[in-house]
């Protein structure tokens, strides 16, 4: 329960040094390749997160493996995560960041279920009709369901609006039966 405050305890902290340094966005695409190893890689994730791993040495894995790509704030900043024993958080942290990031560009992420791949004008016109609805840049991520039939299912943070054909179906249905 405390996990996810802590973990935007952290990614707030991040956020203001890369605001400081001019690197928010370079973090985040730091973050987000960092989180995808984690969860990714079986070897990477026990390293990381093993309690038999001492933290020096996770410490200079971390170093070691970043440093060509990241800032030595950067690597410092995950030094005091794994020197807190919140290597774990890693991926929640990341979540976190990206919505700060999100929120300074004024972007917002969308999931859109289609019940069949959507061709690059669909995505185009899915992508520009959400952005002028919310005033905002819309990243869409895509996937397909052929469970609803057709229409689309849209996920925008905690709302979910379902124009599916299966719901539409149902519903009738249930129109029906009660008539």
């Amino acid at each position: 329960m405390r996990d996810p405050t802590i973990a935007r305890n952290y990614a707030e902290a991040l956020f203001e040094l890369g605001e400081r340094l001019d690197q928010t966005e370079r973090f985040a695409d730091l973050m987000a390749a960092l989180s995808t190893a984690i969860l990714s890689d079986r070897a990477i994730r026990i390293a990381i997160e093993s309690p038999r791993v001492p933290k020096n040495v996770k410490q200079r894995l971390l170093e070691k493996a970043l440093r060509d790509f990241a800032p030595p704030q950067f690597v410092r900043f995950l030094g005091a995560v794994i020197k807190r024993s919140r290597q774990e958080l890693l991926p929640l942290i990341n979540s976190e960041y990206s919505v700060l990031v999100d929120e300074k560009f004024n972007r917002l992420r969308a999931g859109v279920t289609l019940a069949r791949e959507p061709d690059e004008a669909l995505r185009e016109a899915v992508r520009a009709k959400l952005s002028e609805v919310t005033g905002k840049e819309v990243i869409p991520h895509f996937r397909t369901d052929p469970a609803i039939l057709g229409g689309l299912i849209l996920r925008l943070g905690d709302r979910i609006i379902d124009g599916s054909l299966r719901r539409r179906m149902m519903r009738l249905k249930r129109q029906l039966l009660a008539g």
